[in-house]
């Protein structure tokens, strides 16, 4: 197979599902209203409620919820065969990830911009509420440490990054007051931004910034951990659009000049795929291919973790409801096609199939290295960019989509950490609750050593808890529909797969880390798993009990927003 066939058959199939199904969605399923008046305005506050142009709001979302894990996910899973990875990244984007995105942004922006959890609380109920805030909490708990581990790693790996990554801030620093303060024209600032952040990738491939092998009597990545975390923390607490809002706009862009690098180096280049389409030469202790291809692949194909940036930070930005199409269903197409470029890249980026085995020899070797070798040396062969230039290229893509979803996970951490202190009867302001968020984030990365490797010891866990978030959010976006009268069945379909993969899986893992001796991770398995069945069991059983609802949801929805902005006004 000619990866440039595959590239086509993929963008075609993930486009035409941007162009027909989120249409039908948008129209249909979801009536998006732009008569009704966003949270985004009524609740405006310059901080977390900012109206947004869905340009700048899509690079926000795109980048938040891509992460490393589109391309560290497809790149561990096609050690079961390119083939697979491919039907559930198309597959999934189209029917699941792009309905579920969409779907969490349309619900939250009916109910205040409240976040996944809050909305659990009234269509699920309270217990359903607080099992659902474990299972969050856990979720981003497993993104921040991790993601930090991940960027110390690729930076460490990969010195010609330092410069092109952190100076990206200054870049977004500056878009972000050209934007909002000096009023620039939009395309003028993206311009401006695009070739500023080129131009570091081309300082940082010539200047490589490595650090000693200790810092401050700390090992190197430790160092970079300490630093990401409080920088993370600083961001989350500045207002949307000073930092985060512009990071992740710029991020966007030149993440999709990335992948419009890659993708023209497949057109021009033409790799053969050496790896099989379905590899039954599996390394041993490769997991069975069902059903942990559909946790191993959790963003690129549907991700819990979507749902939480769409009800927790994206919907409180979005300017009127028709831009949820954009920003959350094409928000899903960028994700997918990042997924399908990963797969090209660690299938078509190596000279033979022994080559490509000698990568693949055992489960989880693949992942983000596998993505900047193959990647850097397809972009070689296609536009005859240098070697070190194509793997800057891909590291600097890896370490901004890692650190923008951190960017944005620290900040969700914070929300997650005042809802349990508001159902415990404790205020915890902004300042504190970060300072927790980021505090259990540094205590589970050094819970095991100086070294940091504390971070990856609960990821094992990341794919299904993300995927059953997934399922729980599709539960409320049906609970929702069914209260309107309208056909659930675009969000049940992939609920009752989602759901049934993943405590099939977690039921798998569970015997695995039982046969490893490795209780921390048995007994957060056990926790996961009997919080996804018990609110499971309560979000059915809040199904049928929407089925005979009579009453009318967006109206009781609009009185409760009239009274909460009144609530605010007075309260100014």
């Amino acid at each position: 197979m000619n990866s440039l066939v595959l590239a086509l058959v993929g963008v075609g199939m993930i486009l035409a599902g941007y162009f027909l199904y989120s249409k039908y969605l948008a129209n249909r399923i979801y009536a998006l209203d732009d008569s009704r008046t966003a949270p985004s305005e009524q609740f405006e506050d310059g901080v977390d409620y900012v109206p947004t142009n869905k340009y700048v709001l899509w690079g926000h979302h795109f980048t938040s919820v891509a992460g490393a894990a589109p391309i560290v996910g497809p790149a561990v899973a096609v050690i079961w065969g390119w083939l697979p990875a491919f039907l559930w990244v198309t597959l999934g984007t189209v029917f699941f990830a792009g309905m579920h995105d969409m779907g969490a942004l349309w619900a939250s922006v009916r109910n205040r911009g409240q976040s996944i959890g809050a909305l659990s609380g009234r269509y699920i109920g309270a217990r359903g509420r607080n099992l659902f805030l474990v299972v969050i909490f856990l979720l981003l708990l497993m993104v921040n440490a991790a993601f930090a581990v991940v960027i110390a790693g690729l930076l460490i790996a990969t010195p010609t990054a330092v410069i092109p990554t952190w100076g990206a801030l200054v870049v977004a620093f500056l878009i972000g007051q050209a934007i909002y303060r000096y009023k620039w024209n939009l395309p003028l600032v993206s311009v401006v931004g695009v070739v500023a952040l080129y131009a570091l990738i081309v300082v940082g491939d010539n200047v490589p910034l490595a650090l000693p092998e200790t810092v401050l009597g700390l090992p190197d990545n430790a160092f970079w951990i300490i630093v990401l975390f409080v920088y993370a923390g600083i961001a989350s607490m500045l207002p949307v659009w000073m930092l985060l809002q512009p990071r992740d706009y710029i991020n966007g862009l030149q993440l999709f000049i990335a992948l419009g690098i890659l993708y023209g180096s497949v057109l021009i280049a033409r790799p053969e795929i050496v790896a099989p389409a379905y590899n039954q030469n599996v390394p041993d202790g490769t997991p069975g291919i069902m059903p942990l291809l559909f946790v191993t692949i959790a963003c690129g194909a549907i991700s819990g973790f979507h749902g939480m940036v769409s009800s927790g930070t994206s919907s409180k930005q979005l300017a009127k409801e028709s831009d949820a199409r954009f920003v959350g269903y094409f928000g899903a197409v960028g994700e997918g096609l990042l997924a399908l470029g990963a797969i090209i890249a660690t299938t078509a980026g190596f000279k033979t199939l022994a080559d490509w085995e000698n990568v693949y020899q055992a489960f989880n070797d693949g992942g983000v290295s596998a993505f900047v070798e193959g990647g850097g040396a397809i972009i070689e062969a296609g536009l005859g960019l240098p070697q070190s230039l194509s793997a800057t290229i891909m590291a600097t893509t890896a370490i901004l989509f890692a650190a923008t979803t951190m960017d944005t996970g620290v900040r969700l951490q914070r929300f997650v950490v005042q809802e349990i202190g508001d159902i415990a009867g404790v205020t915890l302001r902004k300042n504190l609750a970060t300072i927790i968020a980021v505090g259990v984030g540094l205590a589970l990365t050094f819970g095991a050593g100086a070294d940091g490797s504390g971070g990856m010891l609960i990821w094992p866990l990341f794919g299904t808890t993300n995927q059953l978030m997934a399922a729980l959010t599709l539960s409320i976006i049906a609970i929702m529909l069914l209260r309107r009268g309208r056909t659930p069945l675009p969000a049940l379909i992939p609920l009752v797969f989602v759901g049934a993969v993943t405590v099939y899986a977690l039921f798998v893992q569970l015997g695995t880390f039982y046969e490893e001796s490795n209780w921390l991770l048995l007994i957060m398995d056990i926790v996961i798993l009997i919080a996804a069945l018990w609110v499971i069991v309560e979000a059915f059983a809040a199904m049928r009990t929407a089925r005979a609802y009579d009453g009318d949801d967006d109206a009781e929805l609009a009185q409760e927003a009239v009274d909460a902005a009144a609530s605010t006004r007075s309260q100014d």
